[in-house]
């Protein structure tokens, strides 16, 4: 028999800090883990107490483990081979699955769950460690090892896994209700996206269009970088908001230095209303205090008070530095900075307001009917589904 890496093994995160929630905890990475891997129709999933198993069949398992370490709420995984419950079993696959014809150094570490087992577990490391070293060319290196062989013996089979590959860690998607994102074509939003789905919040995105001072290019990117963080939950929602009409009455209706004051606050109006229509919880944003004149604690203030929903700012305390870095992490970055401008940008006035005060800007806004406008973006929303393979987006 021709043994191969035929399983991989899932080790739970955090979900052990869970108590009573654990099972639905459980269920949930369940059911994330299984709709990342649509793609590969061949394998069978297994939920078990303390962890989750992949049967990959003839699946790849590079490719499986690459999705795989995407998913939030998993802590690491293995590539695992399953035998019979027999040391002339194990030896044979450790012979056959490892490159024993390389230079490399090992460790063996056996844990024998089934008590029944005749042979224990220092016993087994010794056996497995001695069978290595008589066929190879590789030495015993209990402290940096090349390669650290886990034995995991239970009662109807075998599992001999290699090193860990480090999984996304957080919570699973979905155990921490859902909020709507506000998705722009910059660095920070992507990351707000990340941060918000590794704490277990499952997002939806809105994106603000102004054609045709913004570009077809621009929204375009903005479909790339959704679809660069859908892979962390399987799929979202990206809610194309056309802007136009009510970006030009602020800039006709309230003075240049107040524009992007009153813009943000109709943006969190228009996002409210779509947190309420799509039952999100909360609303998030990629802001980060003091990085633009609109992002000041006192900005910050006078946008809040158009909305009652809870506004999240994950990014909030990061500087730019840790937010590039983490967008070169999640594979954002490259994306972001191409030089395709948003309705926030495009439009930015010389010298805006960075204390703004509130009774200003509702002077503002009474100068004409917001309220239908706003309504009318909120009903004119394109809405379109989002999924790691850019051929399968579509309209939902």
């Amino acid at each position: 028999m021709a043994y191969r890496y035929d399983h991989i093994l899932i080790r739970y995160g955090e979900l052990s800090l869970k108590g009573k929630n654990r099972n639905q905890f459980i269920k949930q990475l369940y059911d994330n883990v299984r709709k990342a891997c649509t793609g590969f129709p061949s394998l069978e999933f297994e939920k078990q107490h303390d962890r989750m198993m992949i049967f990959l069949h003839d699946e790849d398992e590079n490719q499986v483990c690459d999705v795989v370490s995407k998913v939030f709420g998993i802590s690491s995984l293995s590539l695992a081979v399953k035998v019979k419950p027999e040391m002339e079993e194990i030896l044979k696959a450790c012979l056959e699955i490892f490159p024993l014809q390389e230079e490399k150094t090992f460790k063996v570490a056996a844990r024998r769950n089934d008590k029944t087992f005749p042979v224990v577990s220092d016993q087994i490391n010794r056996m497995v460690a001695t069978t290595i070293l008589k066929n190879s060319n590789w030495k015993v290196d209990v402290h940096n090892p090349d390669y650290k062989i886990v034995i995991e013996v239970r009662k109807d089979a075998c599992f001999i896994m290699t090193n860990k590959i480090p999984g996304a860690g957080g919570y699973p998607v979905g155990v921490g209700g859902k909020a709507m994102v506000l998705l722009s074509g910059g660095i920070d939003s992507p990351v707000a996206c990340y941060k918000m789905m590794k704490r277990g919040v499952h997002i939806e995105c809105i994106h603000y269009a102004s054609p045709p001072y913004t570009s077809l290019n621009a929204q375009e990117k903005v479909m790339e970088l959704a679809r660069l963080v859908s892979g962390y939950q399987g799929e979202l929602l990206l809610h194309i908001v056309p802007f136009t009409n009510l970006q030009l009455a602020i800039y006709q209706n309230a003075p240049e230095s107040y524009a992007i004051t009153i813009m943000r606050r109709m943006m969190m109006r228009i996002a409210d209303g779509l947190a309420k229509k799509r039952h999100a919880l909360a609303l998030a944003t990629g802001e980060s205090i003091g990085q633009v004149a609109s992002q000041t604690l006192e900005s910050m203030n006078a946008i809040n008070a158009v909305t009652c929903t809870p506004i999240i700012r994950p990014v909030v305390c990061m500087d730019k530095v840790e937010i590039i870095d983490c967008s070169k992490k999640i594979g954002t970055y490259e994306t972001s900075i191409l030089p395709y401008e948003d309705c926030c940008t495009i439009f930015t006035p010389k010298n805006p307001v960075t204390k703004p005060r509130i009774d200003k800007c509702e002077k503002y806004e009474q100068k004409w009917d917001y309220q239908q406008m706003v309504q009318q973006c909120i009903d004119q929303v394109e809405t379109i589904k989002i999924t790691p393979q850019k051929q399968e987006d579509d309209l939902f």
